[in-house]
């Protein structure tokens, strides 16, 4: 039995991760908002927050061998941009980085891993905030609000996202990520059916383009789909995966790019 932390524990892929942790006869710590029903209750959009979630695991544990930051809200008409940014990225930074010392005992065990949520949005909408992810990586969290704040939600979204899928990139092959025992790699869906997808359906503005997307299989992703490629990155057949991304959505990306992924060369992105 290994022990796990979740973020996003009660809803969606973070629902369907820790069931299928448990189910393989593992123990795992949920972390969600406050009236939920998880071990860890925490708002993730604040620093006190953060603190408190990772606070609260530690106090349940002293050694994790897998995380995964779940967590987040999608970008639809009316979601605060800045409050996206913060919870997206910041919130899921903020376990990962602030859990290290558990990660590395875990990994003396065997290994550990981390999957972040990414989204195959960061290749599929064009024309997203830049400055955003540049904030995110950078780790300027107010920058980064007051650059979200300038633009609609749904383009912060894959802001949000492509700043954990290249953060993973670039600090998961550092001494004190996989030189410590620890991978770092992203897992990026497409439309997924979750409350969130539901939520964004019910967007009369950006409702219809959910459905539009092309994939190859005909119809939208399960969540427990997303959770194997989960489970899969957190095993040991995946140890020598480090720092990649990889598309769960039905070949979406594949259509849209078929020769090479575009989106990753972002003007104005530095390492």
């Amino acid at each position: 039995m290994r022990t796990y932390a979740v973020s996003g524990a009660a809803s969606g892929i973070g629902a369907a991760t820790t069931a299928m942790l448990r189910d393989q006869g593992h123990r795992v710590i949920g972390i969600d908002r406050p009236g939920t029903s998880v071990e860890v209750t925490a708002d993730l959009a604040t620093p006190e927050g953060r603190a408190a979630a990772v606070a609260g695991v530690r106090k349940r544990t002293d050694v994790l061998h897998g995380l995964v930051p779940a967590a987040g809200i999608t970008g639809r008409t009316g979601v605060d941009s800045a409050l996206l940014v913060s919870i997206n990225f910041f919130g899921a930074i903020a376990l990962v980085t602030g859990l290290h010392d558990e990660l590395t005992r875990g990994a003396a065990e065997g290994g550990a891993g981390v999957v972040l949520l990414a989204s195959n949005s960061i290749t599929g909408m064009p024309g997203w905030n830049a400055a955003v992810a540049q904030a995110c990586l950078r780790g300027d969290e107010a920058l980064a609000r007051a650059e979200a704040a300038k633009v609609e939600s749904v383009m912060v979204y894959p802001a949000s996202k492509a700043g954990l899928a290249w953060w993973a990139r670039r600090e998961g092959v550092k001494p004190e990520w996989a030189g410590a025992g620890i991978r770092l790699n992203s897992v990026a869906p497409g439309a997924t059916e979750t409350p969130m997808v539901a939520e964004m359906r019910a967007d009369p503005v950006f409702g219809p383009h959910i459905d539009a997307y092309p994939n190859a299989i005909g119809r939208t992703g399960r969540a427990e789909e997303v959770a194997a490629t989960i489970c899969f990155l957190l095993s040991d057949g995946a140890a020598n995966i480090v720092g990649s991304v990889i598309y769960v959505d039905g070949g979406t990306d594949a259509i849209l790019h078929p020769i090479a992924p575009q989106g990753w060369e972002v003007s104005g992105i530095e390492p």
